[in-house]
């Protein structure tokens, strides 16, 4: 079996352009699909961020009405998880070489702290090099933007990929005073992105680069993932 190490933010708080603070913290679904799906085909998984620090969990994700009926099965999923695995491991102290797999999940926390983390990038960089399967879900993207070479170059650019879109922020009301809008500031810096309906499931695959669009596309994506993996 495979070695998966998902990667979440350390922020709780998102600052605004206004001065205002937003509390964030890791979206249930996109933490716990995935889990669920590599720990049912018998892969290891590993709980890694900046410091080691155990974000918590973003309440919106918690709220049927905005995260869906499931959200209950997912937040309970997501803290057995955590919980079960302990402290999590410092980013600062893991290596791409000990895993098949990096996974980045979102809520808001990764356009805060994860995509300028220094440890992160090289961490994708190295995984990207090995060509070991890289996934990212909803604002999970952001994380991407780490990963810049020795050159100053972002490694991922030209890639196509799936993110949480300008559309699906504005419909969700954190788009107004934002710093910046991931899906825009992704084809910034050079990547093909692509999308589908808001808030419906849609998933790329480009080379070893997994990514999908929202929570809808967690699972999706991790099932691509098993796939991938499965396959060698």
């Amino acid at each position: 079996m495979s070695r998966v190490l998902i990667v979440m933010s350390a922020a709780a708080v998102w600052e605004r352009t206004d001065g205002s603070r937003y509390p964030t913290g890791y979206w249930a679904e996109e933490l716990a699909a995935p889990h669920e799906a590599f720990a049912g085909a018998g892969h290891t998984v590993d709980f890694a961020s900046p410091g080691g620090v155990l974000q918590p969990l973003d309440q919106h994700s918690a709220d049927p009405a905005i995260a869906g009926e499931d959200c209950a099965r997912h937040v309970a999923h997501a803290r057995k998880a955590l919980r079960d695995f302990g402290p999590l491991l410092k980013l600062e102290e893991v290596s791409a070489a000990d895993y098949d797999a990096v996974v980045l999940p979102g809520g808001h926390g990764p356009v805060v702290d994860l995509f300028q983390d220094a440890y992160l990038g090289r961490l994708l960089v190295e995984a990207d090099r090995a060509g070991k399967i890289i996934g990212a879900v909803c604002h999970g993207p952001a994380a991407l933007l780490s990963a810049v070479d020795e050159r100053g170059a972002w490694i991922f650019s030209g890639r196509r990929m799936a993110a949480f879109t300008d559309e699906e922020e504005r419909l969700f009301g954190t788009a107004d005073n934002a710093p910046w809008l991931l899906a825009s500031r992704l084809r910034e810096m050079g990547a093909r992105h692509e999308h589908g309906a808001p808030y419906q499931a849609f998933t790329l695959q480009d080379a070893n680069l997994f990514t999908g669009q929202n929570p809808a596309s967690s699972a999706p994506m991790a099932d691509a993932i098993n796939t991938a993996l499965a396959a060698g």
